[in-house]
């Protein structure tokens, strides 16, 4: 069992106990006086139609029926989702703004970047974790290659030659995909792309030969036979997947890239705000309804507690930390 297989464990357990409480400790905040009294906006760092926009959107209806206030989604993409995010941190801490971001902002970024603009631990405030997925290795459907021993023979036989597609560099899209370019001793080059949408289309046409994706996006196309799913980057199989083998099971033990989403505001929003935010969303993300649309999406509901998030946050910065610094990676 991972690392991060445990702390999911110990987020959905605590997550419990907030839900059962959660009716009777919605109220409105005692430090200011009505909040909110007009529309929230919820910042996702992503294009329309990636998966942490749908998240996002998932979330802000039932999220705005709660509050008794709107809850508008300001798609703000570039840059591996640092733009956004640096946004957010800089919005007045009043409750009026909160964030949706993966984890290569507020993970990977920091590592990757002397300035970035913003510091993770100390300018955004956690709310809590919205949901986890494994990554899906994805290749063009006519592509020779179908398994990943097949895929890396490919890239051995053509050095330099084959692309692939992210959504930002330092992103897990990009770092998983370095992960295996070093344990595989290949060279692929690497494509920016604003979003997952983008990058599957890249896909389909085979301007690119391949990319770590969130199943959310690829499996439609998967399952449509429009391009083929190679490996998962979770340690064990995943339910939510049945039939797709891990990278550990082909040939590379210990591959793990987890994608996540969590939600955010600035840091400095009042605490009794946050709370309040946090226990909303965690009775949203307990909506038998909303675990089957993040089902549909490949992702497991995984609400925490802020302190909790930001522990995981803490340990996946170490953990992928080590890993920007054995491949030496920095882009400034």
């Amino acid at each position: 069992m991972s690392p991060f297989s445990s702390a999911h464990r110990v987020l959905s357990g605590a997550a419990l106990g907030i839900a059962a409480s959660a009716t009777l400790a919605f109220a409105a905040p005692a430090a200011a006086g009505p909040w909110p009294d007009h529309a929230i906006q919820m910042v996702v760092p992503f294009p329309a139609g990636s998966s942490p926009d749908t998240l996002a959107r998932m979330i802000a209806d039932p999220l705005s029926k709660k509050l008794a206030q709107p809850v508008i989604v300001e798609n703000k993409p570039g840059a591996g989702g640092n733009i956004g995010t640096r946004y957010a941190s800089k919005a007045k801490p009043d409750g009026y703004t909160i964030l949706m971001t993966i984890n290569g902002p507020m993970v990977t970024a920091p590592a990757l970047y002397k300035n970035l603009g913003y510091t993770p631990d100390t300018d955004l405030a956690p709310i809590t974790l919205v949901g986890t997925s494994p990554n899906v290795l994805v290749v063009p459907n006519d592509s020779p290659a179908k398994s990943v021993q097949e895929f890396v023979a490919l890239a051995k036989a053509k050095p330099g030659a084959l692309n692939y597609g992210t959504v930002g560099p330092g992103s897990s899209s990009h770092l998983g995909m370095a992960m295996l370019e070093h344990q595989a001793g290949i060279s692929l080059q690497q494509i920016p792309y604003t979003g997952f949408p983008q990058i599957i289309t890249s896909i389909i046409s085979g301007d690119i030969q391949a990319g770590f994706m969130v199943p959310g996006i690829a499996m439609p196309q998967v399952n449509a036979h429009k391009a083929r799913a190679l490996a998962i980057t979770s340690l064990e199989p995943s339910k939510l997947l049945p039939g797709l083998p891990t990278m550990t099971s082909q040939g590379y033990p210990g591959f793990e890239s987890i994608s996540w989403d969590a939600m955010y505001a600035p840091a400095g929003t009042p605490a009794d705000i946050l709370e309040l935010l946090n226990q909303a969303i965690t009775q949203i993300l307990g909506q038998p309804d909303i675990e089957r649309k993040m089902a549909a999406l490949y992702f497991t509901p995984a609400p925490s507690t802020p302190e909790q998030l930001r522990e995981l946050v803490h340990k996946e910065t170490g953990r992928w930390g080590a890993v920007i610094q054995r491949l030496h990676l920095s882009l400034d």
